[in-house]
């Protein structure tokens, strides 16, 4: 049983984990190279992917995608340290309408606007901060979903996730009052149910010895006689 709950807690504790990366903004310095809308047919990536332009029917089993081929800074640590290497990163850029995540992207076709207005060579480069969340994998052909650019300086400045702690002090403080809710719970009203079932169970244990043993002295009441007479 110990085993079981191990195994279930270490599996949710990855879930929650994994589900929070996916979701949270995270951010990239980066150098627009190109961008360009691609027809991509949805397969069993779809979950992936996010709906059509809001206002548009996104029924299809096909439909046009604006991307974003970019160069970006290699990052370390969580994204807390930036080296000056690079490597290529391509976004997409959908709209998130007023599904999940909740990001409320409405302005994906004037987002790839400003994506074009900021492409820029290696020999003379313009580093954005390109806001986005999702992953990256180029075995299911998952792409991170652009929703916010800014042009940026310096291409090594620390980008400190502050709205991401928040967040996750907001939800440790939630868990932790949720943990002493249950706890409050079960001393206040499952144990004491517990106990008084543990001692009326006790009570009927020790009445049932009572009577087996009445019942016992009752027969060898009749071994003990003297048949002689």
């Amino acid at each position: 049983m110990l085993y079981v709950k191990r195994t279930f807690w270490t599996v949710f504790w990855i879930l929650l984990l994994a589900f929070l990366h996916y979701t949270l903004p995270q951010r990239d310095i980066a150098r627009v190279v190109e961008t360009e809308v691609r027809r991509v047919d949805f397969g069993e990536n779809s979950l992936f992917w996010a709906g059509a332009d809001t206002g548009q029917d996104g029924t299809g089993a096909n439909r046009d995608v604006r991307f974003v081929n970019t160069v970006r800074k290699k990052t370390y640590l969580l994204g807390l340290i930036r080296s000056d290497s690079t490597r290529p990163m391509v976004y997409r850029n959908e709209d998130t309408g007023w599904g999940w995540p909740p990001y409320f992207k409405l302005d994906s076709s004037n987002l790839q606007t400003e994506l074009a207005d900021a492409k820029s060579t290696a020999a003379e480069p313009q580093w954005v901060v390109l806001t986005h969340y999702g992953w990256r994998n180029e075995f299911l052909s998952i792409f991170p979903n652009a929703v916010g650019v800014r042009p940026i300086d310096d291409p090594n400045k620390l980008l400190i996730p502050y709205f991401n702690i928040l967040i996750l002090i907001i939800l440790a403080g939630l868990m932790l009052g949720f943990y002493r809710m249950t706890q409050w719970f079960r001393r206040e009203k499952i144990d004491p149910i517990v106990d008084s079932a543990s001692e009326t169970w006790d009570g009927v244990d020790a009445y049932a010895d009572e009577k087996r043993a009445g019942f016992r002295g009752w027969l060898d009441s009749f071994k003990g006689k003297d048949k002689r007479y």
